[in-house]
């Protein structure tokens, strides 16, 4: 079969034209990105479609939207890339799209290499997760020639990888008076499919009851974490609504050190405990979300722990501190300036 790509079909615009644009992420934290920026990218982006995976955060969160759902693709897997690309093919050529904006992450190996053979504009936005330096995805998209890449971090952008502004710049802490217990609580491990996270499930069976209220209330959203033989009442997924709901009226949030996880506890005013994956562990494909919890740690937007480390009092001093916006953000500007 001919993998030949068919014309583009629609007329490109300029700077000051919107067009139509399809945002493509993968669910979790790298769309729970690309939904916060969307109101920030300017040019303004026109007409919009999205492109992700048919999950409950999806469904939730695109509610009212146009959206595209393809086949899962798992952390690196790009044999799942490979079987994604015909249907991103087809989407890019019916709907005569003006611009591709992703997030990442396998699912922009599927959509923007397409795109840029199709004449269309592509813009790569690396994760807030990468504070060292771009991820295996972005370097691979770096290289598809005309796509622009932007870096939500100063310290590594440079002539390639372009610094717009970081989701995290719009928030600070602030120390109220001292907690002891909690009455609302939401434990959430993200919604990944292919890793779980057993270490700090138990971590937080151990240290949480510390610190609960007679009567307290926890959510524990789970993912695949095998949560047998504990004392909870797992939930795999959780729509984004009611978790969003349940973060903005917990007095503790301890998660996952995800990039989404997180941006929702800040955006309700918590600072969370974090406890990020291992790749050692068999949680994860790397170990970037250590950098995420190091970044929000030294901003003092979250408590860091690793499971193993996790106390009560960690819990006490996460409850004792709110986080507020700290100003307007500023715009995301594409292309170059």
């Amino acid at each position: 079969m001919s993998t030949t790509m068919p014309a583009r079909l629609s007329r490109p615009t300029d700077g000051g034209q919107q067009g139509r644009t399809l945002l493509v992420a993968s669910t979790g934290g790298h769309l729970e990105q690309l939904w916060r920026l969307r109101g920030r990218l300017r040019p303004a982006l026109g007409d919009v479609e999205w492109a992700t995976f048919d999950e409950a955060q999806s469904r939730s969160l695109l509610a009212g939207e146009t959206v595209h759902h393809v086949p899962y693709i798992p952390p690196r897997g790009y044999g799942a890339v490979v079987r994604v690309i015909p249907e991103a093919r087809r989407i890019l050529h019916d709907g005569h799209f003006d611009r591709v904006v992703s997030t990442g992450s396998g699912i922009a190996l599927a959509f923007l290499p397409v795109a840029r053979a199709l004449g269309i504009r592509t813009h790569y936005i690396e994760s807030a997760a990468r504070a060292e330096g771009p991820s295996l995805t972005g370097r691979i998209i770096s290289r598809v020639p005309g796509t622009q890449t932007y870096s939500q971090y100063p310290r590594w952008a440079d002539e390639r990888w372009q610094y717009r502004g970081s989701l995290f710049d719009g928030y600070d802490a602030v120390e109220e008076r001292p907690v002891t217990t909690a009455g609302r609580v939401v434990v959430t491990l993200g919604t990944m499919k292919t890793y779980g996270f057993r270490r700090g499930l138990e971590a937080v069976c151990r240290a949480l009851p510390q610190v609960l209220a007679p009567d307290a209330e926890v959510l524990w959203q789970v993912g695949v974490t095998d949560a047998s033989g504990l004392p909870i009442r797992a939930r795999v997924d959780v729509p984004a609504a009611e978790l969003h709901a349940a973060i903005g009226e917990a007095d503790l949030v301890v998660a996952h050190a995800g990039i989404g996880s997180c941006l929702t506890a800040l955006d309700a005013g918590r600072c969370p405990v974090v406890l990020p994956r291992r790749q050692e562990h068999g949680e994860h494909v790397d170990n970037h979300q250590e950098l995420i919890a190091h970044e929000l740690d030294r901003r003092g937007l979250a408590v860091r722990r690793l499971p193993g480390e996790l106390t009560a009092q960690d819990l006490r001093a996460a409850m004792a501190r709110r986080v507020q916006a700290a100003v307007a953000p500023q715009t995301f500007v594409l292309g170059a300036v």
